[in-house]
């Protein structure tokens, strides 16, 4: 399709986000990132000012061509990240918008690249990940009434296993009396994970004398999405709390009693031990441990 304008596709990409029951307010957020990327787009393709007044960029039409660079897209966040409106968290949303509009305009034939392949994520500089201790995490699941929800969450932090993953997971890849799991990871990785007593307990009570097929029954007998998941921890968990973040309280309490980082790391399914790294700065206990033991401020000996 020549020459496709961002509002043609605006209204579609809408009634799209609709038919797959995300909420009003989520389709909003979408909807305005992309206007001010079109209108960005527009200026950028009709005017030969830069920077932009923000009265101008707020009157600029929606009639942009939707196939735009990389290079644009790139510029288009270096303008929002000079005019220090938007913090990187902020940016990663609105990128992540962008993706899924293209991936659909691409679907759609309305491009004939999806620029975003080519878009650097900002990095966001000492993050905290927030996550729950063990403690915390046992009494989340304590609360749950649904068994199937409440098996969800004990399952993922038992196992550290991620959403996708736990999603894909059926009745045969388990194994009772080695107490295992087999996993597909990121990029079809097939990896073992280990179960509890207890969490193996419950998973057998939950599938009765079912013995193949999906371990969660989603919409029409196939496996649960991972929308569903994510949903249950937002009726259920404390603000903030996602699936990702009880996998960081498995990671985490994990190294925090072994000091094993590596198995930490397979454990998780990371490719590189960098990736598993992010969860050292957590341990506080041991940090604590350390400085009162050979600080010499701490430990009231005199200074050697």
């Amino acid at each position: 399709m020549e020459n496709a304008c961002f509002s043609e596709w605006l209204d579609r990409f809408s009634s799209y986000l609709r038919m797959r029951n995300y909420s009003p307010r989520t389709i909003e957020k979408y909807l305005q990132t992309i206007r001010r990327f079109a209108r960005y787009a527009w200026l950028r393709q009709n005017s030969d000012e830069v920077p932009f007044d923000e009265a101008v960029f707020e009157d600029a039409p929606l009639d942009a061509d939707v196939n735009v660079s990389a290079a644009l897209v790139t510029d288009f966040f270096s303008y929002l990240t000079e005019k220090q409106d938007y913090k990187p968290k902020t940016l990663h949303r609105m990128i992540s918008t962008l993706s899924s509009f293209y991936k659909y305009l691409y679907v759609q034939g309305a491009v004939v690249a999806d620029p975003m392949l080519g878009v650097e994520r900002p990095r966001i500089k000492n993050q905290e990940l927030k996550y729950l201790k063990h403690s915390q995490v046992i009494r989340l699941i304590n609360t749950i009434e649904s068994e199937r929800d409440r098996l969800i969450v004990r399952l993922i932090y038992a196992t550290g296993v991620r959403v996708s993953e736990l999603c894909a997971m059926c009745v045969e890849d388990i194994d009772f009396e080695e107490q295992t799991i087999r996993v597909k990871g990121k990029g079809d990785k097939i990896r073992t994970v280990f179960v509890d007593d207890e969490t193996l307990e419950e998973i057998n009570r939950f599938i009765g004398n079912k013995i193949e097929g999906p371990l969660f029954v989603g919409q029409q007998g196939n496996h649960i999405s991972p929308r569903t998941v994510q949903h249950l921890f937002k009726e259920n968990a404390p603000s903030g709390i996602t699936p990702h973040k009880i996998r960081h309280s498995y990671a985490s309490e994990l190294y925090r009693r072994s000091k094993n980082l590596r198995v930490v790391q397979e454990n998780l399914g990371h490719s590189s031990i960098k990736t598993t790294e992010i969860y050292l700065h957590t341990d506080i206990d041991e940090r604590k441990r350390v400085y009162q033991q050979y600080f010499p401020l701490s430990n009231g000996k005199k200074e050697e």
